[in-house]
């Protein structure tokens, strides 16, 4: 097989699994959801999980995907979105998986939403581990920039204005069963604005998040 580059290390390797290399499959292995909690935490953002920091192959798989068109990482990276979600959860049980949706120009640009399709691939993966697992889309994206290109401050303006509710809230499961645990999806969190805004908006409609789950979390650096 000809050599391509890895989506974790940009290194050029050949017979990669999934786009990528061996070595960065067992850094993305090692890593274990744990809570994570931006400072300050806006209004509104609920308890949140990540898997591992937004640094070294993580991040370049996410990049690859998110802004290269590197679309055959969504199976890898969901089914890692599937480990946090099954950590945030605590136990089998039914869930309700709402990603954060792009706006239309962002699905465009990538071609497709990209965090519905790491949604799916998530849902899929509880599914076949026993998991009663269903996506919802109750949200829909105003059109806003990039959040690439914005500071905090920007964030935060355009977070407030980001999301309109289509759907009313999921009510209780099928034959009277309990109503199940919505979660929040995401694959990057950094000010926790966004999740926010989300969540707030989701609230109001019987939505109410119990956790979010996302693949990454940026880190502040701390000047000595």
């Amino acid at each position: 097989m000809l050599p391509a580059d890895c989506a974790g290390c940009r290194e050029r390797r050949p017979g990669l699994r999934h786009g990528v290399c061996p070595a960065c499959v067992m850094a993305l292995d090692a890593l274990r959801p744990r809570a994570v909690r931006p400072t300050p935490a806006p209004p509104g953002l609920p308890s949140c999980v990540a898997l591992g920091p937004y640094a070294g192959p993580l991040r370049e798989a996410l990049l690859a995907y998110k802004e290269h068109g590197r679309h055959g990482l969504a199976r890898p990276l969901g089914a890692l979105l599937a480990e946090v979600v099954a950590a945030a959860v605590g136990g089998a049980r039914p869930v309700a998986l709402v990603p954060v949706p792009d706006t239309a120009a962002a699905a465009r640009s990538r071609y497709g939403d990209h965090l519905d399709r790491l949604a799916r691939h998530c849902a899929a993966r509880l599914n076949r581990s026993g998991w009663a697992v269903r996506v919802h889309r109750p949200l829909r994206a105003s059109p806003r920039p990039d959040s690439v290109t914005l500071d905090s401050a920007g964030r935060a303006a355009a977070a407030e204005a980001a999301f309109q509710p289509r759907s009313s809230g999921p009510g209780r499961g099928r034959a009277g069963g309990a109503a199940p645990v919505v979660v929040l999806l995401d694959d990057i969190v950094t000010t926790g604005v966004t999740l926010a805004a989300a969540s707030r908006v989701l609230t109001a409609t019987g939505w109410a998040p119990s956790v979010a789950a996302v693949l990454a979390a940026t880190e502040k650096r701390h000047q000595s």
